[in-house]
C-alpha cells in the first residue's frame, strides 16, 4: 500500500482521505455504485487500491457521504465550474440618457429607440432632462417630456425612481420589468 506524505488539511474544499472527521461514511466507488456505510478508515483503503483519494462530498449527511475521486481533479472541475458560473452572470449597469425640454420628435424617436434597447439588455435607464438659461423656469416642460418617456416604456419598464430636480438637471430612473 503506498503511502502519501501528511499534508497540511486543505483550506477551502471538500475534506478527503485522513482529514474526514466522522468515523463512517456512505462511500460510492468511482464507478458511482453505492457501497454502503464502512469506517472511514476501510473506506480509505479502498479507495487507495483503487488508486484515488476519499472525497467527502456531502458532508451534511447523516453519515457523511464520500467518493472514490482523484482530488486534485475534483478541485479543479470545482473551480471551472465556478468561473464559468461567474462569466455567465450579468451585471446590471445604470446607462444614461441626456435630453432637452425643447427636443424634437426626431431626436426623442432616437433616444427612446436607445432607452428600449438598454432595458431590453437587462440594465437601468437613467434619464436626464437638462435645462439652460430661461428653461429653468419652465420646469412643466421637461416634466411633460419624462412623463411621455414612462408612459412609451410601461411595458417593458417600471419606474424606478420618479422625476425629481437635482441643481439644474430633471432625473428619472427606469428599471427592467
Amino acid at each position: 500500500m503506498m503511502r502519501r506524505p501528511m499534508q497540511a488539511p486543505p483550506m477551502n474544499g471538500p475534506r478527503f482521505n485522513e482529514f474526514i472527521q466522522s468515523p463512517k461514511v456512505r462511500v460510492i466507488d468511482h464507478e458511482g455504485e453505492n457501497l454502503g456505510v464502512m469506517y472511514t478508515r476501510e473506506a480509505i483503503e479502498q479507495a487507495a487500491e483503487v488508486g484515488l483519494d476519499l472525497v467527502e462530498v456531502s458532508p451534511n449527511a447523516d453519515p457523511p457521504v464520500a467518493k472514490f475521486l482523484d482530488v486534485g481533479k475534483f478541485k479543479y472541475e470545482a473551480q471551472k465550474k465556478a468561473n464559468l458560473a461567474r462569466k455567465s452572470q450579468k451585471t446590471q449597469e445604470i446607462k444614461e440618457i441626456k435630453m432637452r425640454p425643447n427636443i424634437d420628435d426626431h431626436d426623442y424617436d432616437t433616444k427612446m429607440k436607445k432607452v428600449v434597447e438598454f432595458i431590453g439588455e437587462g440594465d437601468k435607464v437613467k434619464v436626464t432632462m437638462r435645462f439652460r438659461g430661461r428653461e429653468l423656469s419652465h420646469g412643466q416642460l421637461g416634466m411633460a417630456v419624462l412623463q411621455r418617456v414612462a408612459e412609451q416604456v410601461n411595458e417593458v419598464a417600471k419606474v424606478e425612481a420618479y422625476p425629481r430636480m437635482e441643481g439644474r438637471q430633471m432625473l428619472m430612473v427606469l428599471a427592467p420589468k
